[in-house]
């Protein structure tokens, strides 16, 4: 019999051997080819700081904005946190018309929120050929102004037409970013010997308008001018951001859809000579001059764009724009020294915790609390170990379900210590006990915990839904100690008694066993 828990502790020391590698500050990460994968702690919003934002709906007196237009501006919201490289950003509903975003560790908050709350309409303005309109501007368009179709002119029979639902294009104000003069470009992977244009077919870009023209506090306007718009942002199929290897700019590169390449092809070629106004929220980004029709799908946005901006253009357009405007409430930011005092008082009350049940167990069970203890620490290291590798973002209420997880896992070896006494009290052999603890202290262990998990995941379903982050956190956490419990608890702690107390005699040290 005993041989068979000393196979058993084999893979115990094997599990116990990564996971204190894995919970090491040193650790320096998975690397096995080209599996890439950095294992440290994510910490949440109160932890580390960052920054919290309260999103409301925007919308004329008498609407309400309806579940499907807030979920799905949420999951554009999130991929385009996502895009920002924000460490485990959390978007969430909260009631019928606001949002939820929290971003630990933002290092630019107001630019972060500039790119959430962005409507990121782009738009295609047909202008005349001896237009002439300096980056930066406000664009005044017909989009979505009316639902009757745009009179056709050639080469636009193919254009969308607004419908009732798409709202007026938001109007942009004086506290946006000016938009860096850009030019439109064909597929950036064409070849071409020219420095400037990528190929034959470049759009030629107006002329260039000095940085003091283009100022927040005085954007110039085209006055009551309305502009037509002959395609908008959704013939996009892609966007990124990346840096001309010849001339060492950052440029925007999109790809058209299908029917978006057709649309972009045809309008080009029919309007060759003109000017094509690339407009993002109502405010002009370019005015290249097409001077041949621009084919194939691939296009690019081109000008003086710093890293961070070629970046926040590429993800508003790749994510399309939100369902309704959005208005901030309320910003919060959590400083990293609060969060850093926060985690040191929590980690200092996680270890009395831990300390205050490990003595509790030595005085009370005697030899067999000592070996739980040793199986306690195994749990907490597992655990831990857990956290990192999954990752799960630590929160205040994260660890406090971690802390209490220890007490879960305490309670299994209660009742089987408790159980296997009874046995040694009838006089059963010390083998026999532990083996008749485990079983029958087992239905209860297992009913016990299982009433923990279901009510975990009712917890975690409460916070998904309603943007309870502190309930998610919470439950989360405590779900993962209960479960990885019932392995030190059953396995471990089973494993561990055979080994040591299979060769004692119950009779030369009754008190080790607190009887």
């Amino acid at each position: 019999m005993i041989r068979g828990y000393y196979r058993w502790l084999i893979p115990i020391l094997i599990i116990v051997g990564v996971a204190i590698w894995i919970v090491l500050p040193t650790n320096p990460g998975i690397h096995i080819g080209s599996f890439h994968r950095d294992v440290k702690v994510v910490q949440g919003l109160d932890l580390q700081g960052g920054l919290q934002v309260l999103l409301e709906a925007d919308l004329p007196p008498g609407e309400e904005a309806t579940s499907e237009q807030m979920q799905t501006a949420r999951d554009i919201i999130e991929r385009r946190v996502n895009g920002l490289g924000v460490s485990e950003p959390l978007v969430q509903v909260a009631g019928a018309n606001r949002i939820l975003v929290e971003l630990p560790g933002i290092g630019n908050p107001e630019d972060a929120v500039a790119v959430i709350k962005e409507t990121g309409l782009l738009e295609f303005v047909q202008f005349g050929a001896q237009e002439f309109l300096t980056p930066g501007m406000i664009i005044n368009t017909d989009y979505g102004l009316s639902t009757e179709p745009e009179p056709e002119t050639e080469g636009d029979a193919e254009e969308p037409t607004a419908t009732a639902e798409e709202s007026p294009s938001p109007t942009a104000t004086n506290t946006a970013e000016p938009a860096p003069e850009a030019t439109a470009s064909p597929d950036p992977t064409a070849e071409s010997e020219e420095s400037t244009p990528i190929a034959e077919a470049t759009a030629q870009p107006s002329p260039t308008a000095t940085e003091e023209t283009v100022v927040p506090d005085a954007t110039p306007d085209a006055g009551d001018r309305i502009f037509h718009t002959a395609m908008t942002g959704a013939i996009i199929k892609d966007a990124f951001a990346s840096r001309d290897q010849q001339t060492g700019a950052f440029v925007v590169a999109f790809e058209l859809t299908d029917e978006g390449a057709v649309l972009f092809g045809d309008y080009t070629t029919a309007h060759v000579g003109e000017r094509l106004g690339i407009v993002l929220d109502n405010r002009l980004i370019s005015a290249p001059t097409i001077n041949e029709p621009i084919v194939g799908g691939n296009a690019s946005i081109r000008g003086n764009f710093t890293a961070e901006q070629a970046n926040n253009l590429a993800v508003t357009l790749r994510y399309g724009s939100l369902p309704v405007a959005l208005v901030t409430v309320e910003t919060k930011s959590v400083g990293p020294t609060l969060g850093q005092d926060s985690l040191r008082k929590s980690t200092i009350a996680g270890f009395v915790g831990l300390l205050v049940v490990m003595v509790f167990m030595a005085a009370y069970y005697r030899l067999p609390g000592l070996l739980a203890n040793l199986a306690l620490l195994v749990y907490a290291i597992v655990t831990f170990a857990l956290f990192k590798l999954i990752p799960v973002t630590l929160t205040l209420p994260g660890i406090a379900g971690f802390v209490l997880s220890i007490g879960v896992a305490v309670d299994a070896n209660v009742l089987i210590f408790e159980r296997m006494k009874e046995e040694l009290r009838a006089g059963l052999r010390l083998e026999r006990a532990i083996d008749l603890g485990f079983s029958r202290a087992w239905p209860s262990i297992r009913d016990s915990n299982l009433s923990t998990l279901i009510t975990c995941g009712i917890l975690y379903w409460f916070g998904n839904t309603f943007g309870a982050s502190i309930v998610k956190g919470f439950s989360l956490t405590l779900a993962l100690g209960v479960l990885v419990s019932l392995f030190t608890a059953i396995t471990v702690t089973r494993t561990f008694l055979h080994v040591v107390l299979d060769n004692i005699k119950l009779s030369d040290h009754p008190r080790w066993f607190g009887i």
